[in-house]
């Protein structure tokens, strides 16, 4: 990948002919020379909440866009978010600007004027959501981690590819703006910077218990709560296990309550492993072996992982170990020297250990000697160019080529942080093989690859064989 197209990024990422295959082919006929005047992309916003509003708001100044509808399963969220896109336009010059509201995402997937969704909902409903957008033929952008289990992002990537469109994953830290770190240190161990890679130190953060006991509550009448629940287990609603109905922009509790997500191993475990399988060159690979233990949360509201620590072996003998001691960020380590990379000198989470020392140890990009971090020279390898992660999608969909952050790479970071969970939750070493997508000889490992959607309705294979894709 030297400083190259975006089709020859695709050429070297997937396999020269065979991965030009993987190429999106859907765009609407309206959208050919999309680069004349009122030429946009028809997008509709699903899922209204922290992160839906910030999706919202990013795609919302995208030159290619157009949002012309919103959807959320609790009205106040639905509400907000027709608001938000109707007073951005009538800021613009706009008048009587319409955004249509939906309550159910299959409407929107039925609107033949959309061309694209955002999928901001809770992780347990990614793959629910998105497979059915897949399969509608819309062009996605899905937060990351892209998937709660390895077996429904192996079924994503699948409906990706059969049906040949877009799939952007928010794995925003590949993107130029506004975190140019981790593209300039992993650019810097995939050109040999640091000679022999040896080590990968992340820190992702810590959930701590809220103290609360699980408390069933009446169902707010606003909040569809069967739907939301999803493929999920069937459970009473308690608002601290779902979202604030008074503050659209405080964490959720569904991050931490495992039946909705994994906790922080795959919330901020799928932002700094995927950059680290870019650094080595595993972006379709994965670890060899993964051993893991962790502290979970009892007797409370919450029920995720706490503390942690996990080391997994990949190829080249390099060592990637997590440890909830460690500053958020990534930290390479080789024969040569390190290169450390984080979003910002503040702490990241609330939960991130304090570093002690001058401003200058706190930087988010610093390195074991300057001359890591030098300007590469015209024959190295450098990533895609990629000024935003919202703009790149829908310059991925004008362009007809794969974006910076697609299915194939992604569900990869998921599978190496679900395994660490799978390794967690066993309390023991797990082996994995990243050719099969398995464990290796371990029923009870591979048992938790996937789980069982409450009803065929949620069931993402029965969606895969309706729409026969195997």
């Amino acid at each position: 990948m030297k400083n190259q197209s975006r089709r020859a990024f695709i050429k070297t990422s997937f396999g020269g002919a065979a991965g030009l295959a993987l190429l999106p082919s859907i765009l609407p006929s309206r959208l050919l020379g999309a680069g004349a005047p009122g030429k946009k992309i028809n997008i509709a916003q699903i899922g209204c909440g922290r992160m839906g509003s910030s999706d919202l708001g990013n795609v919302l100044t995208e030159p290619l866009a157009r949002v012309v509808a919103v959807c959320d399963l609790d009205s106040h969220r639905l509400n907000e978010g027709k608001k938000m896109a109707a007073q951005y336009y009538a800021n613009q010059g706009e008048s009587g600007v319409n955004i249509r509201a939906y309550h159910d995402f299959h409407e929107v997937l039925a609107a033949p004027d959309i061309d694209a969704v955002v999928v901001t909902v809770p992780d347990h409903s990614h793959a629910y959501v998105a497979i059915a957008a897949a399969l509608a033929g819309k062009h996605i952008y899905v937060q990351k981690p892209v998937t709660y289990s390895i077996a429904e992002a192996i079924g994503l990537r699948r409906a990706v590819e059969a049906k040949k469109i877009t799939l952007q994953t928010g794995s925003q830290q590949r993107s130029e703006r506004p975190w140019g770190s981790f593209r300039a240190a992993s650019e810097a161990v995939r050109n040999g910077r640091l000679g022999q890679l040896r080590t990968i130190r992340i820190g992702i953060g810590i959930d701590k218990p809220s103290g609360k006991k699980p408390t069933p509550m009446p169902v707010p009448g606003n909040l569809d709560y069967e739907r939301w629940l999803g493929p999920a287990p069937e459970q009473p609603y308690m608002e601290g296990r779902v979202h604030s109905q008074h503050n659209l922009n405080s964490r959720p509790g569904w991050i931490t309550t495992e039946d909705f997500g994994l906790g922080m191993i795959t919330n901020w475990g799928a932002h700094h492993i995927d950059i680290a399988h870019w650094a080595m060159g595993q972006e379709l690979g994965g670890p060899l072996s993964v051993d893991g233990r962790a502290k979970f949360i009892q007797n409370d509201l919450w029920t995720v992982h706490s503390s942690y620590h996990v080391e997994m072996l990949y190829p080249r003998d390099v060592k990637v170990i997590l440890d909830d001691q460690y500053e958020n960020g990534i930290r390479f380590e080789g024969d040569d020297g390190w290169v450390f990379c984080a979003r910002s000198e503040e702490a990241v989470t609330a939960s991130d250990p304090v570093s002690s020392g001058h401003r200058e140890d706190l930087k988010p990009l610093r390195a074991s000697n300057p001359k890591i971090l030098s300007p590469l020279d015209g024959n190295a390898v450098r990533w895609m160019p990629s000024r935003s992660h919202h703009g790149n999608w829908l310059e991925s969909i004008v362009a007809n080529t794969a974006p910076i952050a697609p299915i194939q790479q992604s569900a990869r970071s998921l599978e190496a942080c679900a395994a660490a969970w799978i390794s967690m939750k066993l309390n023991r070493l797990v082996t994995w093989d990243a050719t099969k997508e398995m464990f290796v000889n371990d029923d009870a490992a591979n048992a938790l690859r996937r789980r069982n959607a409450r009803s065929p309705e949620y069931d993402f294979d029965v969606a895969l064989k309706n729409a026969g894709i195997a």
